[in-house]
């Protein structure tokens, strides 16, 4: 059982190896024709789609009519899993750029390929660097781009929704765009964080309502912050409860 399992996922790790290639490729191609990125966005869905089937993943998706397909949010999301990634690209019909940190831009290639695709990068290696970074953002999230972030900055270590990080809440107040909550729950047990190993499984996303950020200023972003991943937390366990119950 457990070679069964090396062998897929070494056959599972060569093929998103070849798809990001593949894919990147096409991704930087069009890039120079559409300096938007959306079709670079397009390009980067039909490479989560295929890992996702490659992994014989399947994802549930509930609440896509709190999204307005002409309006601009910030998405945020628990992470749970390395395939949160590709799942949220897959099943949010909407284009958006990921809000990522500064090193993935320094990956031969990779880098190269989220950069022509339009994605935001956040340098926290000092406080000035990361607000900077910040304004920069906020500013391009102004002109009518939604962004997608990880509120806790990195993967669970236990499956569990961990601590905000407060970057992505500032940049919600002075950008002055609504959030949209997403729960991804399932990809923990996919893939662990430090564990080599993919398994099959569902995934569940449920995108929740708005919620406005105008409201608030920069010191109140503790309160919005809580109230974030209150929502984000309580949405989670509920199906945790209910994983528990079946």
């Amino acid at each position: 059982m457990e070679m069964t399992l090396m062998i897929r996922t070494l056959f599972i790790i060569i093929w998103i190896i070849l798809a990001t290639l593949i894919f990147g490729m096409f991704a930087v191609l069009f890039s120079f024709f559409d300096k938007t990125g959306n079709l670079s966005h397009i390009i980067a869905r039909l490479w989560a789609k295929g890992i996702l089937f490659a992994s014989r993943i399947k994802v549930n998706v509930r609440g896509l009519s709190h999204i307005n397909p002409s309006g601009f949010f910030i998405y945020m999301a628990n992470h749970q899993s390395n395939f949160d990634i590709p799942v949220l690209m897959a099943c949010l019909p909407v284009q958006f750029r990921w809000l990522a940190k500064a090193e993935l831009f320094d990956i031969p290639f990779f880098g190269y390929v989220i950069r022509r695709s339009g994605y935001i990068s956040i340098d926290r290696s000092n406080p000035k660097s990361a607000l900077k970074s910040l304004k920069k953002a906020a500013e391009i999230i102004k002109t009518g781009t939604s962004v997608c972030i990880f509120p806790e900055g990195t993967r669970s270590h236990d499956g569990h929704i961990g601590s905000f990080k407060k970057g992505g809440i500032r940049l919600a107040i002075d950008s002055g765009v609504s959030i949209i909550p997403v729960v991804i729950h399932g990809t923990w047990p996919i893939m662990p964080k430090n564990r080599l190993r993919i398994r099959p499984g569902n995934v569940t996303v449920k995108i929740l309502p708005p919620v406005e950020t105008s409201a608030y200023t920069r010191k109140e972003a503790n309160i919005l912050q809580n109230r974030i991943r209150e929502i984000i937390f309580d949405s989670f366990e509920s199906m945790e409860k209910v994983k528990s119950v079946c």
